[in-house]
């Protein structure tokens, strides 16, 4: 089960379900947003640079692109379709090898993700997580997070300079404790990492999910 599905599980009892299904879809287009121009800001990279170590623990920049993708076509299904299957990886189009054409893959999966939720919160729709049914809102809500912290994780490996806007955090980060409890943290993130008082709530939210705001690109493989 991947990040993205087990916090769905956790989302489905989130007490600002409510809430949620107001402006989940709001918050999950300008996560989109942000994962879009991370993507064009990203410097050219070749084949041998898929393989480079990134904030994700075990993932090479191959595996995290390719995770990226299937958390795209899990949300899109959840739009489009009304259901997530907890035992199903996605249905995401294989991309294109070439690094290029894979994040060209990339940018226009979530082009169609942000236009395809755009209505989602004023239709009151419910979409059904591995049979049980969730407020859409809250699906949107816990995509962005993924979204969010997944173009950091991306930018981060390939050097380039990123930041999550900091009304797009502040928000997240009241959204991640309920969606990612102490729980459910096993075998899908390291534990929070301590960062200095004052820092950027992008830094506070990646630092939450088990990422180093502050290790350097060279030092992921260490």
């Amino acid at each position: 089960m991947t990040a993205l599905e087990k916090a769905l599980e956790n989302a489905g009892n989130a007490e600002d379900a409510e809430a949620l299904q107001r402006y989940g879809s709001r918050l999950l287009r300008h996560a989109a947003g942000f994962a879009l121009e991370t993507l064009d800001a990203l410097p050219a990279f070749t084949g041998d640079d898929l393989r480079r170590p990134t904030p994700c623990a075990g993932w090479d920049l191959w595996m995290l692109l390719r995770h990226l993708d299937d958390s795209l076509a899990t949300l899109h299904e959840a739009v489009a379709l009304g259901t997530v299957r907890l035992d199903d990886p996605g249905t995401a189009t294989p991309a294109a090898g070439e690094p290029g054409g894979l994040v060209a893959g990339l940018r226009e999966r979530t082009r169609r993700l942000a236009a395809a939720w755009s209505d989602a919160d004023r239709d009151g729709r419910v979409v059904m997580v591995g049979g049980c049914p969730v407020m859409g809102g809250v699906v949107a809500g816990t995509g962005a997070v993924e979204l969010a912290v997944h173009a950091w994780d991306v930018a981060r490996t390939s050097g380039a300079a990123c930041e999550i806007p900091a009304p797009l955090a502040e928000r997240l980060l009241r959204l991640a404790p309920l969606l990612v409890p102490e729980h459910a943290r096993q075998g899908l993130f390291r534990p929070p990492v301590a960062v200095p008082d004052g820092a950027a709530p992008g830094d506070r939210l990646v630092a939450f999910l088990g990422r180093d705001p502050g290790r350097s690109v060279q030092a992921l493989g260490a």
